[in-house]
């Protein structure tokens, strides 16, 4: 997917929002200088609108003819930027190739794997450095690396305060803020999933990622936001590569958000905090289980080949 495709679907969805606010839409250059784009890119928008029947287009005239629903919208993944597009395919295949401390990751066949540039894969790389999970070789290699259960006490730690804080700061967004219809579209998925979940259990591990990343973005705190890149690392992948009792965890974990997203809801500080604190301790547990006694953080050296190899 490239970049310029997201920024017109991250775009198409943010105008979708505009349809909810008027009868009609203004005028060319306006959206674009309200949404941040090319003009190229608002005709494609407003052709796409036109052709699922959101407006009739008329030269000048773009009468809305009802609102949008959830299924109009992009996916939520599918409007990252260059750097989510890149965490999110790394985290991909990291479940794909069933992970393990030692496993060795070659930037440059990821960058051609991801369709990306090497460099931009090196920058994401290094920033997962800094937290001791993986470990820069000779020749553009990596090594992902163990970690003790008293690192991820460490982070549980910090990833219960962040949070505590983040779903507080979502509860008190006034009601008109665009976080409510993502919340509204991830209720909708999650229930689809439940529904759904003996055939799609292995889908939540994403959800669960994106329904995090939108609480800790309502702290409008860029270091919450950013340290949620080692949050999401672990929690929301490295559990997950203990397929023990996989299905009934993810059930679980999906009625807990479900009534998360109810607490939220509600904007009741009590109710957000008491569901919070009650999903988090899970998470807690799940990842520590999926930890065994006394793991070394430092794997022992091997010699590997491919982008992702394990010993």
């Amino acid at each position: 997917m490239s970049k310029s495709n997201n920024v017109y679907k991250d775009a198409f969805n943010r105008c979708l929002r505009l349809l909810d606010e008027t009868q009609s839409l203004p005028s060319e250059p306006e959206l674009g200088t309200l949404l941040g784009v090319s003009r190229t890119t608002v005709r494609s928008i407003l052709s796409r609108m036109e052709e699922t029947g959101l407006i009739a287009w008329n030269k000048r005239n773009k009468t809305v003819l009802r609102g949008p629903r959830p299924e109009d919208f992009f996916p939520e993944e599918e409007t990252d930027s260059l750097a989510e597009i890149i965490e999110r395919s790394f985290m991909r295949r990291l479940l794909a190739g069933g992970a393990e401390a030692g496993m060795q990751i070659n930037e440059l066949e990821l960058a051609r794997e991801i369709g990306v540039g090497t460099t931009s894969v090196r920058e994401f790389l290094i920033r997962f450095s800094r937290f001791g999970l993986i470990e820069k070789r000779r020749n553009s290699h990596w090594v992902l690396k163990g970690f003790t259960r008293a690192f991820a006490l460490e982070l549980t730690e910090i990833r219960e305060m962040f949070e505590l804080r983040s779903a507080a700061a979502f509860a008190a967004l006034p009601v008109d803020s665009a976080v409510w219809a993502d919340l509204d579209r991830l209720e909708v998925e999650h229930r689809q999933l439940a529904s759904d979940i003996a055939t799609r259990f292995n889908e939540f591990s994403e959800l669960d990622e994106r329904f995090h990343r939108l609480i800790h973005r309502a702290s409008h705190n860029r270091f919450i936001v950013d340290f949620y890149d080692v949050i999401a690392m672990i929690f929301h992948y490295h559990y997950q590569w203990n397929k023990a009792e996989e299905r009934q965890r993810n059930e679980v974990a999906v009625q807990e958000h479900l009534a998360y997203i109810a607490a939220l809801k509600s904007r009741d500080p009590g109710k957000v905090d008491i569901a919070c604190r009650k999903h988090l301790k899970s998470a807690r547990q799940t990842l520590l289980s999926s930890i065994p006694e006394g793991r070394q953080a430092q794997p022992p050296d091997v010699t590997l080949s491919g982008t992702f190899a394990r010993a």
